[in-house]
């Protein structure tokens, strides 16, 4: 099963699916995590040019292209793999992210962007998709608050940026609804945890 995360800045998805992916190890679940942009070596490399903060010149559509190129390398190396040996691969963020940041905020077009991947991914879509939904200006809040985290280029933006990327998330959760599920990113941690546990865990349960 391939189940990604996704969400604005600051929703807390990293946090909260670690505990949650801990728990299901101990019941005895087969879990592998991984992240993109980056995820394997050469995937990590191409995450270092994406995010570094001093890439402000980075071109749009160069940007889409280096988030596919990087997906692709993720599967190849990592994803794919790990499915046919019949794992559970739970990722941070995957396709929506580069649909919502580059297709919606970056104005490049959900059908360009979707296009792109398709081609990299051979049509590859998760099974299972929870968003991490949470007002942007709280998000960034924490990330502020947060100083363990690591601050990227997109953290930057302009507030106006990260609303349209939540703006576009919550329009591709009612396109895609049969894989999407919103969880309210506002809550407390323990509570987050306990209904993205019962989400997987219940998804698990119908594919025994």
């Amino acid at each position: 099963m391939f189940i990604t995360i996704e969400g604005v800045e600051g929703s807390g998805k990293s946090s909260s699916t670690n505990d949650v992916v801990n728990r299901l190890r101990k019941e005895g679940y087969d879990i592998i995590t991984t992240r993109e942009p980056g995820g394997t070596p050469i995937a990590e490399k191409i995450r270092d040019i994406i995010l570094d903060v001093n890439n402000t010149n980075l071109d749009p559509r160069a940007e889409a292209l280096l988030y596919a190129a990087s997906r692709r390398q993720h599967l190849i190396e990592k994803v794919w793999p790990a499915l046919k040996q019949g794992k559970i691969v739970i990722c941070d963020r995957f396709i929506d992210s580069s649909l919502a940041y580059q297709g919606g905020a970056r104005n490049l077009g959900i059908e360009n962007i979707t296009n792109i991947n398709m081609f990299a991914t051979e049509n590859t879509w998760p099974d299972l998709t929870l968003l991490f939904d949470i007002d942007p200006e709280l998000g960034l809040d924490r990330i502020r608050k947060n100083q363990g985290r690591e601050v990227n280029r997109l953290d930057l933006e302009k507030i106006e940026f990260h609303k349209k990327v939540r703006e576009t998330f919550l329009n591709l959760a009612k396109k895609y609804h049969d894989r999407y599920v919103i969880i309210d990113a506002s809550k407390s941690q323990k509570e987050v945890e306990e209904e993205v546990y019962n989400i997987i865990k219940e998804r698990l349960n119908g594919i025994k």
